[in-house]
């Protein structure tokens, strides 16, 4: 089972991308929600109010332990920045993945973008990228591999037990990602439906919003 961190952020779509793998999911709202997870998605959002809910909930210690005991982690836009060890001009927070990111890297709300990009490693076909009032991953440590640098910056990297992205891929119909997370989780995430589903629209998260936790 995969949970996904429902404190503020793209929860919804997340739980869509791994639903259409055939991936038991859970929302994680408290420490205890983190019980025999496989993996955990700390999704995009807010960096500052992920983190101050994560300390007032008791959920950053949590996670720590999580990840101590196998639990992979993946950070996608603020959850990158949570997982990094180095935040320019700032206290970093969760401090998993020896790199150093960047928040807002590139302006405001209004030069959100979106692009392609071949990542062999995750996929054979060309995976569409969102990119949100993002981050960029200005260098990485030893142990920790590239797996997509874009002109200067590095848009995705992972180590064994952690994943981060910049961009947002709960927010495409590719669903390439999601399957190389559930699979670098242990998790089976079949071929079908296909990687680019064609029933997924955007808004097709709402039927997950009115979904409790299930623990």
């Amino acid at each position: 089972m995969i949970g996904v961190l429902d404190l503020q952020g793209d929860v919804v779509e997340h739980l869509d991308h791994l639903e259409r793998l055939g991936v038991v999911a859970r929302r994680v709202k408290e420490p205890s929600h983190l019980h025999d997870l496989k993996g955990l998605i700390i999704p995009g959002g807010e960096s500052t109010c992920l983190a101050r809910l994560l300390m007032i909930f008791g959920i950053d210690a949590a996670i720590l332990e999580a990840y101590e005991r196998g639990v992979k982690i993946w950070g996608t836009c603020a959850g990158a920045i949570l997982l990094a060890t180095q935040i320019v001009g700032e206290k970093r927070y969760l401090g998993l993945i020896d790199m150093e990111i960047e928040r807002n890297s590139f302006g405001s709300q209004l030069d959100s973008f979106t692009t392609a990009a071949s990542i062999p490693k995750v996929s054979s076909e060309p995976v569409p990228l969102t990119f949100i009032r993002a981050p960029k991953i200005r260098s990485v440590g030893t142990g920790v591999e590239i797996l997509l640098q874009i002109d200067d910056y590095i848009a995705a990297a992972e180590t064994a037990g952690i994943l981060a992205t910049v961009f947002h891929p709960e927010l495409t119909n590719n669903l390439a990602f999601h399957r190389y997370f559930s699979r670098k989780c242990g998790l089976a995430a079949g071929e079908s439906p296909p990687l680019a589903d064609p029933t997924w629209t955007p808004t097709s998260w709402t039927r997950h919003s009115r979904v409790t936790s299930a623990v």
